[in-house]
């Protein structure tokens, strides 16, 4: 059914913000945002928490929403193939250490000048743009 609400959590610590490199579509491949699709009856903030640890193994206080935004992809035949409503919070570092969980590649600290040597999806950056000097 579509569309699907998914969350997102920002965490910016020492320079550098937590992304995961995606193990599956869409976006396999490019590092993003640690996130996901809420679940039924779950409050916005448990979700991004909860996502965040999933995929990640890190734990956060989430804060309020800073970025939102849509994904709408259809396949070579016009068919829909995903519809996202993608909220991001602000997250605060509690605990943890990144370790890849989930539908996760990769897990890991990534500093800002980072940013030009990674294939970093282009709605993330689009985010840390707004967020980040």
């Amino acid at each position: 059914m579509f569309p699907q609400v998914g969350v997102g959590a920002i965490l910016v610590r020492d320079g550098a913000v937590l992304l995961v490199r995606r193990a599956r579509p869409p976006h396999r491949g490019e590092w993003a945002i640690p996130g996901g699709r809420v679940q039924p009856g779950e409050p916005l903030a448990v979700a991004a928490a909860r996502e965040l640890l999933e995929e990640t193994g890190v734990q956060a206080r989430i804060g309020p929403l800073l970025y939102h935004f849509e994904h709408i992809e259809h396949d070579p035949s016009g068919q829909l193939r995903y519809h996202y409503v993608v909220l991001d919070f602000a997250a605060d570092y509690l605990a943890g250490t990144p370790q890849a969980g989930d539908d996760a590649a990769e897990a890991r600290w990534v500093r800002f000048d980072e940013f030009s040597t990674l294939p970093i999806n282009a709605t993330t950056r689009q985010a840390l743009a707004q967020l980040l000097p």
